[in-house]
């Protein structure tokens, strides 16, 4: 198999249209489908099921993208490490986060790798719920560490960086507050806030639009930052689920947090343009995959 085969068939899995893969690759849409045809051939089955709705990934394509994925990352990797010693990397990479522990393990990453690039300035810059996205796309940042997996056709994601579990934060003063932990049914039980232009998508991977139990899920004010979540929940206008370290970076005598014990990990993934891929980026996301993997509990405090 050709690389050229397995970035075809990789960024199709990404993409899951082919004409938004050839623009992406800058080839065309035959060439896509030219591909694909005879990948399905070489291997004996369907890789992808194809309508003219949607492009899905059949169960023998996805566990060949789970294969190949890493293998490629690592080729990849490998190539940008060899240039970087080549040629070393200088400029200057702007990385933003959402969140508060979140900046301090940025900063460390950001130690790592001016360490070893030392021609290289790295920016950390506190990014909003709101426009994280927009930031991107606005080209004020190079890469976001975002809470969510983002879904959109110009921006890349890799893989999750790490995990931790989630707590819900309300007042002091509710209920909630004298509970050893809560279950996502209770969420039914009182009015969760939302981010302020979130897309619904990436809203729903925070708070489902229903409980477990089908019970309706009711939103209450709308927020941009962390601090203004936190306000709002202190004043007894709503409650949210954040990630654990929020109990130990944002305690306020006025917020409790409670355990979800049914609730998903929290995972932290970085985010970039597609089309503003670097060595930089690809440099510096490296740096922080062998950070955690010196301490895999980054946030810990």
């Amino acid at each position: 198999m050709e690389r050229r085969d397995i970035e075809i068939f990789l960024t199709l899995a990404d993409e899951l249209h082919f004409g938004r893969t050839a623009e992406r690759l800058h080839v065309s849409t035959a060439r896509v489908s030219q591909t694909i045809s005879k990948l399905e051939r070489r291997i004996g089955a369907a890789l992808f099921e194809r309508t003219s709705r949607r492009v899905t990934l059949t169960p023998i394509g996805s566990r060949l993208e789970a294969d190949l994925r890493p293998a490629h990352l690592q080729i990849l990797e490998g190539i940008d490490r060899a240039i970087a010693a080549g040629r070393g990397i200088d400029g200057e990479l702007r990385v933003g986060f959402i969140g508060t522990a979140v900046g301090q393990f940025l900063h460390q990453v950001a130690a790592a790798f001016h360490a070893v690039h030392t021609a290289c300035r790295v920016q950390v810059q506190e990014a909003r719920y709101s426009d994280f996205l927009d930031l991107l796309r606005g080209d004020e940042v190079d890469l976001v560490l975002v809470p969510v997996k983002v879904a959109e056709p110009d921006i890349a994601v890799s893989p999750v960086l790490f995990s931790e579990p989630t707590v819900l934060a309300v007042s002091a003063r509710h209920p909630f507050a004298r509970h050893a932990s809560v279950s996502l049914e209770d969420l039914a039980r009182d009015k969760v806030l939302r981010p302020r232009s979130f897309p619904g998508y990436l809203d729903e991977s925070l708070v489902p639009p229903k409980t477990p139990g089908g019970r309706p899920i009711e939103r209450g004010h709308e927020f941009s930052t962390v601090q203004e979540m936190l306000s709002l929940i202190g004043a007894g206008q709503g409650m949210f689920p954040v990630p654990e370290h929020a109990a130990r970076f944002d305690t306020r005598p006025d917020i409790a947090y409670v355990p979800i014990r049914d609730g998903l990990p929290r995972e932290r993934r970085f985010i970039w343009r597609t089309t503003a891929e670097t060595h930089r980026i690809r440099a510096f996301t490296q740096v922080a995959r062998d950070v955690v993997a010196r301490s895999p509990n980054p946030l810990q405090g």
